[in-house]
């Protein structure tokens, strides 16, 4: 005699096959990582202008948290969470966003290159000793112990794949004199230095 569960299991698995009429697991991985991406992009403005950006406030307050968390773990996790944040956003909110950021992005090509200017000058750092010698005859103010120790832990993260630390805190340091060139503080961006390296023991 056959057994009468046999024929049920294989009406579920119609159920299963109702799954495939949504959008393609693909097209919807696509879709997440977009607003994961965004969510990071926000995350990587400052404080001043993500309060500025038209968005819901409990988004804001998880991008706010998540630029307070030091610790690397806890900060993936924290971006993660602010990607599901972001995919509670309807069109019109993620293109309001999307607008605002572009703006930005417009005013501050200026502010873009002069950043890979100062990624390029960190990453001679880390390649060749002369470049620390020549950057402590320009700025003889300079902790040269403290350098040499940021060099030489930047140099250990990248080698055993650790979080950047010393590497962020090399480019704040390189970020600060520039300002100093340029004469150009606005006082906004230089706590973020001054946390890493009172927090680097």
């Amino acid at each position: 005699m056959p057994n009468p569960n046999r024929g049920s299991c294989g009406f579920q698995s119609s159920e299963f096959e109702q799954e495939y009429e949504r959008p393609s697991k693909s097209q919807l991985k696509r879709e997440m990582t977009a607003l994961q991406k965004l969510g990071e992009e926000l995350i990587a403005e400052s404080r001043e202008r993500v309060k500025r950006v038209p968005m819901p406030e409990d988004v804001r307050d998880a991008i706010l948290e998540c630029q307070q968390i030091k610790d690397h773990e806890g900060r993936r996790r924290q971006v993660q969470y602010v990607g599901k944040k972001m995919r509670t956003l309807d069109e019109e909110e993620l293109a309001a966003i999307q607008r605002t950021l572009d703006s930005w992005r417009g005013l501050s090509k200026a502010d873009t290159n002069a950043m890979h200017a100062l990624e390029r000058k960190r990453e001679k750092l880390l390649q060749d000793d002369n470049v620390l010698t020549e950057l402590l005859e320009q700025h003889p103010e300079l902790e040269i112990q403290h350098l040499r120790t940021l060099i030489r832990n930047a140099r250990k993260e990248q080698a055993e794949h650790k979080p950047p630390k010393a590497y962020r805190e090399i480019f704040q340091i390189l970020k600060q004199l520039q300002k100093k060139e340029s004469g150009a503080d606005d006082g906004d961006d230089g706590s973020d230095a001054e946390d890493e390296e009172s927090g680097h023991g």
